[in-house]
């Protein structure tokens, strides 16, 4: 898959998934050196101008958001035949596969999943985005527990008609009452989606099942799910309230808002009382308190009076047909005559009936004017009016973009748009390195990026200021690119091990393991043994900087010195020697004719003494001479 490479920039490295709606693959941003995700369209959808059109509309918007537990949209663009965007790769596990693999999951763990979804739904919908397709192939859970959402902006660019194949955007399964009548879509509809989530979760069952898309959204519609906790005992009462009450067929009855509701789960997580209890009684919805069989709601009627509808054959009171009264047909037949003739208008207006011959249009993609305007005269056709974006597939000169596409049929002599290309839509990152972090954000903001700021220990840059960006200052970036900016916590403050008594090397592992520098000195000791601390600066237990140097001590066994031979040196020669090794001298003398020369010595040559102990010496002093007459 190497060959493989979108905008020239993401080259793919291998194919991680496939939808109902597009590839999925693993690439390099090759200009910003990063892993990214790349979802490519299948060609059913990437030949519908329609659906491109929304596509593009909703991945704009949707590019928008920045939030740690909705995945990044970075790009989008289109390649050949087809169209893609690129995703912020996030390494991790959806959560279909977790109950695939688990089945039910601890109760608290999905309240705090759905918890962190709701989060990330409430910043969407505060920009008025709704996702459509919550469910849990779309919710990923990283390594360390966060929870990403994807695919925002994306469901509305396929909202179309559920198919009997169910693969769709909107899925039969997750879709809301009113998002399966085809109705408007509010927040509120997000909300029921992540309760089926939340039910799957903690029961390992979808509430409503059936053999097609189309009879489980009738379930949707006219169905209660069985109470999760009749399924998983398990699940705290205040957790089914909360299942329930997004599960209400009614989104009036629902959570007023993502905000609502995960301050709902934030109670069930602390052992507080919900405020769904409340709300799902007074609507009479079952819950496991409350009911132990699953009971059938009205169906919701497109004239607006909820008319029952029994589900099963005999329940209920037999409905009578009315008899059809006599009609007069001449009013139909009149009406009827009516629409075939406006329809027949219309059909000459639009040309159907025209007889001037038609060509399809060329492609033009990758033309310059001159040679776009060539290839539509050779056909018959004219080149129409010029318009101009950026792109960063095609060189500033070349045809990006036409109107009628390549292909369809038009009478000879029409028009064709064009939009050229002004090449890449992109400008110099600014250099926010050493700069206070307000400072940095607002040079970002002012050279229209957006930014991310990661905060970390750095004994060495000051608190709060940028030490490290990505991208690099002068790199190239799409306006509205993320600038991922490094800014210093400031020194981080950790305890000092006591490493006294252990050998140089287990204090130096365990000082370095800590965070610190190790600088080390020797000293003799008479009470630590050889090639052990004797000390340490600063003390252990104390709490100093991450990084700080962590003075030890080693000991170099006691301190002896070895007393030198000073037999048959002078004196002063003598007491000379044995200053050098830092010992004192004791003389005595004796009548000797070698007079001035050490006679004898204590400790003899040879011996170990400490410093400053004392060596007697004895000096020769030679006999005094009779001066006397005769």
């Amino acid at each position: 898959m190497d060959d493989m490479v979108f905008g020239r920039r993401y080259r793919v490295t291998e194919k991680i998934g496939s939808g109902g709606m597009a590839d999925v693959f693993k690439a390099v941003d090759e200009v910003l050196g990063r892993t990214v995700a790349v979802k490519v369209l299948h060609a059913r959808y990437a030949a519908d101008p329609g659906f491109v059109a929304r596509f593009r509309q909703e991945a704009q918007s949707a590019a928008n958001l920045s939030h740690p537990g909705i995945v990044n949209m970075y790009d989008w663009g289109r390649d050949g035949e087809t169209y893609y965007i690129v995703m912020e790769y996030v390494r991790g596990t959806d959560l279909k596969h977790l109950i695939e693999e688990r089945g039910p999951i601890d109760p608290m763990n999905a309240a705090e999943y759905a918890s962190q979804v709701c989060a990330a739904l409430a910043v969407a919908h505060g920009y008025d985005i709704i996702h459509r397709d919550i469910k849990p192939h779309n919710i990923v859970l990283t390594p360390d527990g966060a929870v990403k959402v994807m695919d925002f902006g994306i469901a509305r660019a396929g909202n179309t008609t559920m198919t009997q194949t169910g693969s769709v955007l909107g899925t039969a399964h997750y879709v809301s009452p009113e998002q399966a009548q085809g109705r408007a879509l509010g927040p509120a509809s997000d909300l029921y989606s992540l309760g089926i989530v939340l039910y799957e979760l903690t029961t390992g069952r979808l509430p409503f099942d059936a053999d097609t898309p189309v009879a489980v959204a009738l379930k949707q519609v006219n169905e209660q799910p069985v109470s999760p906790r009749q399924l998983n005992p398990q699940i705290p009462a205040s957790l089914e309230a909360v299942i329930m009450r997004a599960l209400q067929k009614d989104p009036a009855a629902r959570y007023a808002s993502a905000e609502e509701m995960r301050a709902d789960l934030k109670r069930v997580l602390s052992g507080g009382v919900v405020e769904a209890v409340a709300a799902v009684a007074a609507t009479g919805a079952p819950t496991g308190e409350m009911s132990s069989h699953t009971s059938v709601m009205p169906a919701v009627g497109s004239g607006g009076r909820g008319a029952s509808a029994p589900s099963t054959p005999g329940s209920g009171p037999p409905r009578i047909r009315p008899v059809p009264q006599r009609r007069n047909p001449w009013p139909w037949i009149a009406a009827i005559a009516l629409v075939l003739i406006a329809g027949l208008s219309a059909a000459w207006a639009m040309g159907a009936f025209d007889i001037t011959p038609k060509v399809p249009a060329p492609d033009l993609t990758g033309k310059t004017v001159d040679q776009a305007r060539e290839a539509l005269e050779e056909v018959g056709l004219t080149l129409g009016t010029i318009e101009e974006s950026h792109s960063d597939e095609y060189e500033p000169g070349l045809v990006i973009d036409q109107s009628p596409e390549p292909g369809i049929s038009i009478q000879e002599g029409s028009e064709v748009a064009v939009t050229v290309s002004l090449g890449a839509n992109v400008s110099e990152v600014p250099n926010v390195v050493d700069l206070p972090e307000s400072e940095a954000i607002r040079m970002l903001r002012d050279a229209g990026f957006d930014f991310d700021p990661r905060r970390e220990y750095n004994v060495d840059v000051a608190a709060d200021t940028v030490f490290k960006q990505e991208p690099a200052a002068g790199a190239m970036a799409a306006p509205g690119a993320i600038v991922t900016i490094f800014v210093s916590r400031g020194s981080e403050l950790r305890r000092v091990p006591d490493v006294v008594e252990r050998t140089a090397e287990q204090a130096t592992a365990d000082l370095e393991a800590a965070g610190f520098k190790v600088a080390v000195a020797e000293e003799f000791s008479d009470t630590v043994r050889e090639g052990r601390v004797v000390s340490q600066s600063p003390d252990g237990g104390v709490s100093i900087d991450v990084g700080s140097t962590v003075t030890i001590r080693i000991s170099q066994g006691p301190n002896t010195v070895t007393v030198p031979d000073v037999i048959g040196k002078t004196e002063a020669e003598a007491r000379s020697a044995l200053a050098a090794v830092n010992l004192r001298t004791e003389v005595t003398y004796q009548e000797d004719p070698r007079d001035g020369v050490v006679l004898t010595q204590s400790p003899i040559p040879g011996a170990t003494a400490r410093p400053n102990d004392q060596v007697r010496i004895t000096v020769g002093k030679a006999p005094a001479v009779d001066g006397g007459g005769e």
